[in-house]
C-alpha cells in the first residue's frame, strides 16, 4: 500500500491497518465475538456534553442519550450493528450523538434481544414495541430511525412491518452500511478489500438470526418487498466494502417505488467506516450529510 511522499500514513491506511490487526471476527465463536466487539466499540470517542440514562419503553431496554441542544420535540430511534448477534445499545453513541445534533434530537438506542438465543422476530418485536410506546407518549415529538449494518437492516424490517400493520411511517430512516440480503450469494468480487465482513461470516450470522426458512417473511426479505410509502430514505456505504450491493439495489428499488431517497458512496471506504469521525475525512462529511438530511424532514 502507498504512503505519502514523505512516508507517513494517510488516514485511510492507518484506519485500514488498525482493522487488520483487530481480533474481531463477525464469523466466530459468539460468547468471544462479542467481548472483542463491545471492547472494540468501547475504545471509539465517548459523546461529548451529551446526558445518557439507561431505561426501558415499552418494557424493552434502551439508552437514552440528550446532546446539550436537544430541543425535546425529535427523537433518533437507534438500532446498533452487529450481525444480529454482538453489540448493545450503548454502541457508537458518539456517532449516533453527532447525528442527532443538527436535528437538536434525542436519541433513544434499542437494545433488541440478539440471537441465537433470541431469533427472528424477536428483535423486530423490540423495536416495533419502542416505537409504538414512544408514539403514544410523545405525540408531537417527530420520530426519525438510524441504523448500521444489522441494525441498518432491521430500519427497512421496521418500516415494512410498520406498514404492514397501518402504522405511521418515520418521518426520515438513515442507514449506515445496511445488511439486507440474506439469500443471495452474488456478492460483489470486492470481498477481498473489506476488512470486516466476509460471505462466510454473513452466512454464519443470518442462520443465527433467521435458521432456516424455505421462504423468508416479508419485513426480512427487505430487497424483495414493495418498499412504496416508505419513509425517505438516506443510504451510505463506502465502496470496498462488501454489502455495497445492498445498499445499490435498497436505492433502485426505493427510486422505482417512488419513496425519496438519497445514496452516499464514499471511494475506498470500509464498512460503517463512519465510526472513525475525527479520523477520516470521509467520515466527517458522511456524520454531516447523515444530520443534514435529518435536520431537513424535521424542519419539513
Amino acid at each position: 500500500m502507498r504512503n505519502e511522499p514523505n512516508g507517513t500514513s494517510t488516514p485511510r491506511q492507518i484506519v485500514e491497518d488498525m482493522l487488520r490487526q483487530s481480533p474481531l471476527d463477525l464469523g466466530g465463536a459468539i460468547p468471544e465475538q462479542r467481548d472483542v466487539y463491545r471492547q472494540m466499540m468501547q475504545g471509539l470517542p465517548a459523546p461529548q456534553e451529551v446526558n445518557t440514562e439507561k431505561t426501558t419503553i415499552g418494557g424493552v431496554p434502551v439508552v437514552t442519550h440528550t446532546p446539550a441542544n436537544a430541543s425535546g420535540d425529535t427523537v433518533l430511534l437507534y438500532l446498533h450493528g452487529g450481525g444480529y448477534t454482538f453489540g448493545s445499545a450503548s454502541d457508537s453513541a458518539a456517532l449516533v450523538c453527532a447525528i442527532a445534533r443538527p436535528a437538536q434530537a434525542t436519541v433513544v438506542s434499542v437494545d433488541y434481544r440478539l440471537a441465537p438465543e433470541h431469533p427472528y422476530p424477536a428483535a423486530l418485536n423490540d423495536v416495533i414495541q419502542v416505537y409504538r410506546t414512544l408514539r403514544g407518549d410523545r405525540r408531537d415529538a417527530t420520530i426519525c430511525m438510524v441504523g448500521e449494518s444489522a441494525g441498518g437492516g432491521l430500519v427497512l424490517s421496521t418500516l415494512l412491518a410498520l406498514k404492514e400493520q397501518h402504522l405511521p411511517q418515520p418521518a426520515a430512516a438513515v442507514v449506515l452500511s445496511p445488511w439486507l440480503d440474506h439469500t443471495s450469494n452474488d456478492r460483489p468480487s470486492n470481498e477481498n478489500q473489506d476488512l470486516i465482513v466476509t460471505a462466510e461470516s454473513l452466512r454464519l450470522r443470518s442462520r443465527d438470526y433467521l435458521g432456516s426458512p424455505t421462504a423468508l417473511p416479508t419485513a426480512a426479505d427487505t430487497l424483495n418487498a414493495d418498499l412504496s410509502g416508505l419513509s425517505p430514505l438516506h443510504i451510505q456505504a463506502g465502496s470496498n466494502e462488501l454489502l455495497l450491493t445492498d445498499a445499490l439495489r435498497l436505492a433502485n428499488r426505493a427510486a422505482t417505488a417512488h419513496v425519496p431517497v438519497e445514496l452516499h458512496v464514499s471511494a475506498r471506504m470500509q464498512h460503517v467506516f463512519q465510526n472513525f469521525r475525527g479520523l477520516l475525512p470521509e467520515a466527517d462529511a458522511a456524520v454531516r450529510a447523515a444530520g443534514d438530511f435529518l435536520a431537513a424532514h424535521r424542519l419539513s
